[in-house]
């Protein structure tokens, strides 16, 4: 049995010795006194006593792990506890109403001392202190049947104060017909008890959503990645719910990008909605706007005789790698790209801007991901002022610098003489990517567009 279950036993073998104690106290009373009111409102502790039994034994069976008949676990335990003290408080109020009509025939008017005055006041304190503990118990360890139980014995409180005060004045009055006015209060009390933990439970049982839509996709969030959050449902109860999401995620992202993002939701219901979450997601690859994009993108290069890869859109911005012939000058190689760059802004209105990084078509390995970092302006400064001490001939401009998870992705733009080869400024934009790499591992992704110098060797 885990640490939360066993806490939850203690609570309710406390409670139960407690609640014993006051229902033999205020039966016994009542059968000595004659007063009907009290002798309800010691059945009324006894019902209690039932339910912390049937707790006991529920939490028992809620405690254990899932298998072949119950694959979803046994938490529905909890709740059918929780349904018996329900069903338990309502019987409870038939034999106290059914006690009230016959008092209502004998007229009999119930003798009370000053120690069974005492008596009542004494079971009085105790059912506050126990309601106290079972609610803050209660709501400590989110359990549905110290909840459900707090608010029997918190019923049980104002019962007790009503039997108190009717007692009193019957027997300074001589008005039989205050206690039972007091019987049919209890009733009442007893009654709206049962039925508030009857319409808890059964919102459980027919698998109500203890979360709307709206608060699972406001405990989500804006996330990179995601571009809309369909079917968010939800059954169970606050503390052990179930939840079932589809989201829709950019096909710019790549299988290790798809697992973070799903990560990360995840940690983030856990820590915002709380509880015992069992969390199912079904992540959608791409809406056809941001498909048709990458189709456009790889159609215009086939257009142009290039070669695309590693295509990432960022809201109106989109970044990519171009593969050229290997033996192309850079000032051949970067008016073909610019071209092609235009042609696919031409296609697509939507995009603002379009980043390339060329380089020969020659394959790449892949990248790892580092873990991310912090403070993306202060780290834009440092790796300019890096690239500017390795290579001060450059023509370094446009730098940014985004979040993207885990870490962080960089593009900036290189602007290098105009007669070396493609090779030669591949070879360049690669060495410069290992330097800023090897200092800073959380760049996910570096997007370095090389480009000419004008012929006054400007950018």
């Amino acid at each position: 049995m885990d640490t939360k279950r066993q806490q939850v036993d203690q609570v309710l073998w406390i409670t139960l010795i407690l609640n014993l104690l006051v229902a033999i106290g205020k039966i016994v009373l009542g059968m000595l006194t004659g007063a009907l009111a009290i002798a309800a409102d010691g059945f009324h502790s006894l019902a209690d006593s039932a339910g912390n039994v049937a707790g006991l034994i529920a939490n028992h069976y809620a405690g254990l792990p899932p298998d072949d008949e119950h694959p979803y676990g046994h938490r529905r335990f909890e709740t059918l506890a929780a349904l018996l003290i329900g069903a338990l408080l309502l019987l409870t109020a038939w034999e106290v109403g059914r006690g009230a009509i016959e008092r209502l025939q004998t007229q009999e008017l119930p003798r009370v001392s000053l120690p069974d005055i005492v008596l009542l006041l004494t079971t009085l304190i105790i059912n506050v202190g126990v309601s106290r503990y079972q609610k803050a118990a209660g709501q400590r360890l989110r359990s549905e049947i110290l909840l459900a139980d707090a608010q029997n014995t918190g019923a049980d409180v104002w019962v007790t104060t009503s039997v108190l005060i009717s007692t009193i004045l019957g027997t300074l009055t001589g008005w039989w017909w205050l206690d039972v006015v007091a019987a049919l209060g209890v009733m009442i009390m007893i009654s709206y008890a049962a039925i508030g933990i009857l319409r808890q439970t059964s919102r459980v049982l027919v698998d109500a959503a203890p979360y709307t839509p709206e608060q699972i996709r406001e405990a989500i969030g804006a996330m990179e990645g995601i571009q809309a959050i369909g079917r968010a449902r939800s059954r169970g109860t606050v503390d052990a719910a179930h939840l079932d999401l589809e989201i829709q995620i950019s096909p710019l992202m790549n299988a290790a990008q798809i697992r973070a993002i799903i990560d990360k939701v995840r940690q983030r219901l856990q820590e915002r909605l709380q509880g015992s979450l069992q969390i199912d997601i079904e992540p959608i690859v791409g809406t056809q706007e941001t498909t048709d994009a990458v189709l456009i993108v790889r159609t215009t290069a086939d257009l142009y005789g290039l070669t695309t890869h590693e295509v990432q859109r960022h809201g109106p911005e989109l970044e990519l790698h171009v593969e050229v012939p290997a033996g192309q000058t850079l000032a051949a190689a970067h008016s073909q790209v610019s071209a092609f760059e235009a042609a696919v802004q031409e296609a697509l209105p939507h995009i603002a801007r379009v980043t390339t990084h060329i380089e020969p078509a020659l394959p790449l390995e892949d990248r790892t991901d580092p873990p991310p970092s912090d403070r993306l302006a202060a780290l834009s400064e440092s790796i300019l002022k890096l690239l500017q001490t390795h290579y001060p001939g450059v023509g370094w401009h446009d730098l940014r610098l985004r979040p993207a998870m885990p870490g962080f992705a960089l593009v900036l733009h290189a602007a290098l003489p105009a007669h070396i080869t493609v090779d030669a400024a591949h070879h360049f934009a690669e060495s410069a990517e290992v330097l800023l790499r090897a200092q800073w591992h959380q760049l996910e992704r570096v997007t370095i567009h090389t480009e000419p110098f004008d012929h006054e060797g400007e950018i």
